[in-house]
């Protein structure tokens, strides 16, 4: 189709979105992060994700990143907005406020150009754009993992689009252009459906690792063997055998704050399940701390921040509240993370050399075990039972 398209935010959906449009189309990637622009023009990735670096460094692409795009906003088909939405805990919404800066900007310079988000946003915040006089934005959810946003994308298990319009139609063709699997299901929906999607989808997912958690918190409490109950469990072919590694409690990007979200879009209305998987997952945390803090270690090591294997973020990590809850029980808190040059991350001494790391360490709270850690796994305290994510 040879479309111009400017994509806003090179995070896991940026990047993998303007990786998958850039086969076809032009694309002008906008970040505010100049090391980032830098990487991306030398078709080096700034996340770690095996797609999007293999992509950048053997495709042909026509891809360019910038952090001025306001001469670029004129003869331009479509606009993607991946910017965060983090969740504000003071409001109990998602912060809007960069989503809703490109559109300004953008309609300040262009009044007719579709809008496309892809930003995680509020149940309603369509309709409230339209309400204020903004027209032809619409919402396109992704479901992407980190670490595999790329791969997700050209093998996408469902495209949806809240809007049914004939530029809603023909960016979903993009999409679908831009996979390696052409029988993809789309599905047309309204805005409001959309954004229900998106965060039913989620706290779905989150709810299925909170009940494979509190499996395990079983299992350990009664010193009973997870594996068999989780093989017996989950051979039963309605539930699978799939997403059920137990874990020291679901974290990352989305799934934090978009339960969060929809349990406050559940305002005044009944419910019961949107609420216990929130405090589950705070639950599960403090379980693990409380077996750390029984075997009285006087430094505990924690081997990597982030979520999950292939993955460079850490954010919302669950790890995170585990390691606060230590040093509320005044137990010494180290961390290896080879991705981290400063020495000191919150308070915790930072460890690149993992031999010292080891062996400074009385016990290693690893969320997923590595081969790596098998010399010392004396030492390790995982709940990772499958060792994969």
């Amino acid at each position: 189709m040879n479309k111009k398209i400017v994509v806003f935010g090179t995070g896991y959906v940026g990047l993998s979105n303007a990786v998958l449009l850039s086969q076809y189309n032009f694309v002008l990637a906008i970040d505010i992060d100049s090391n980032k622009v830098k990487k991306i023009n030398e078709r080096t990735s700034p996340i770690r994700d095996t797609e999007i670096e293999k992509y950048l460094k053997e495709k042909t692409l026509n891809l360019r990143a910038s952090s001025n795009y306001k001469s670029e906003l004129d003869d331009i088909d479509f606009v993607v907005i991946c910017t965060p939405t983090d969740y504000n805990v003071q409001k109990k919404k998602f912060d809007t406020s960069s989503v809703e800066k490109v559109i300004t900007e953008v309609r300040r310079v262009n009044k007719e150009v579709p809008i496309v988000i892809k930003s995680t946003i509020p149940v309603g915040f369509i309709e409230q754009l339209k309400d204020s006089g903004v027209e032809n934005v619409f919402f396109v959810p992704e479901f992407l993992r980190e670490g595999k946003a790329l791969y997700d994308n050209l093998h996408p298990s469902r495209i949806i689009v809240g809007e049914h319009s004939e530029a809603a139609i023909e960016f979903a063709q993009l999409l679908v252009e831009g996979a390696e699997e052409k029988d993809v299901p789309v599905l047309f929906t309204n805005s409001t459906e959309a954004e229900a999607i998106k965060l039913f989808s989620n706290t779905y997912l989150a709810m299925r690792v909170a009940f494979f958690n509190e499996l395990d918190t079983y299992a350990v409490s009664k010193n009973l063997k997870t594996k068999e109950i989780l093989d017996g469990v989950c051979s039963d072919p309605r539930i699978g055998n799939f997403y059920n590694n137990p874990s020291f409690g679901y974290g990352g990007y989305c799934l934090p704050k978009d339960t969060r979200q929809l349990l406050a879009n559940y305002e005044d209305i009944p419910q019961t399940l949107i609420r216990a998987i929130v405090e589950a997952n705070n639950i599960r945390k403090s379980f693990i701390s409380k077996l750390v803090i029984e075997k009285r270690p006087s430094i505990v090591g924690v081997f990597r921040l982030n979520m999950k294997k292939n993955s460079d973020n850490f954010r919302a990590s669950a790890i995170l509240d585990i390691c606060e809850q230590l040093k509320e029980a005044e137990i010494k808190v180290i961390v290896y993370e080879p991705t981290l040059s400063c020495k000191y991350f919150q308070d915790m001494e930072i460890f690149t050399d993992f031999k010292m790391f080891c062996e400074k360490a009385d016990i290693i709270l690893a969320n997923r075990m590595e081969k790596s850690l098998e010399p010392v796994k004396e030492k390790v305290l995982t709940r990772d039972i499958y060792q994969n994510n």
